[in-house]
């Protein structure tokens, strides 16, 4: 099966792709991680590890890597007022690796642009506003992290 468009095309920009590299304990880096969400507006409804649960379930060792759900519960509502089907991607994710003892990865895309860009989601002012928004609170984020790396890592 081939993809529609080539992924390697893609500028970050389109789907909100935001990197920060944290000098920190992976624990300390989702304390940071969930407290600068918290005071940019985003709650954090979701978290888990999926590293612990893979090493758990069928060894695989994995090295720390968790996941906080981020939500802007006025926003999320305003999406769903627009298009049911951006529920497929809720929450807003912020990922957190460990790239070496003591270096977190903070990862981030935005899945109000991805619901546009897959037409799931309409491509008109409110959507704007809503992409718009979400972004603004992101961005707020990210340059509240200690050190932010333009480097794209897979």
């Amino acid at each position: 099966m081939s993809l529609p468009i080539d992924p390697a095309e893609i500028d970050p920009d389109d789907v909100g792709e935001k990197q920060a590299v944290l000098e920190m304990e992976h624990g300390e880096a989702i304390e940071h991680v969930r407290e600068v969400c918290e005071d940019v507006g985003f709650g954090i409804p979701v978290e888990f590890s999926p590293s612990e649960l893979l090493n758990e379930k069928v060894d695989a060792d994995r090295d720390p890597y968790y996941v906080l759900g981020a939500c802007n519960p006025a926003i999320a509502n305003e999406a769903l007022d627009e298009t049911l089907r951006i529920g497929g991607l809720f929450p807003c994710n912020m990922i957190v690796w460990e790239e070496e003892p003591g270096r977190q990865r903070v990862y981030h895309l935005s899945i109000m642009k991805i619901a546009r860009l897959l037409d799931i989601a309409p491509n008109d002012e409110t959507w704007a506003e809503i992409i718009d928004t979400t972004g603004d609170l992101a961005e707020e984020a990210f340059e509240k992290f200690d050190s932010v790396d333009e480097e794209t890592t897979d």
